[in-house]
């Protein structure tokens, strides 16, 4: 395998890379808000159970969103990108 093609499977990985790092930053936010909602404005709403997965579920979704931003700055250095 030359070096152009070589590059070109690694640039297609990391597109790859970021498009998922995105996909779970999107998902994950979408998730800790729902999570803050249900465990704060309208806890009244819900069961204790599902107060308590809401609880738990807004740290395990904020560890999520941190390992996301990390995948995300890895795949924008592998593509030469600025990372911020």
């Amino acid at each position: 395998m030359n070096t152009v093609n070589r590059q070109l499977t690694f640039d297609t990985q990391f597109k790859s890379l970021l498009l998922g790092a995105n996909l779970v930053l999107i998902i994950s936010v979408i998730l800790i808000v729902l999570s803050i909602l249900i465990s704060y404005p309208f806890a009244e709403h819900f069961s204790m159970l599902t107060q308590t997965f809401s609880h738990i579920s807004t740290i395990i979704m904020a560890a999520i969103l941190k390992v996301g931003y990390v995948v995300r700055c890895i795949a924008q250095h592998g593509l030469g990108q600025e990372v911020r």
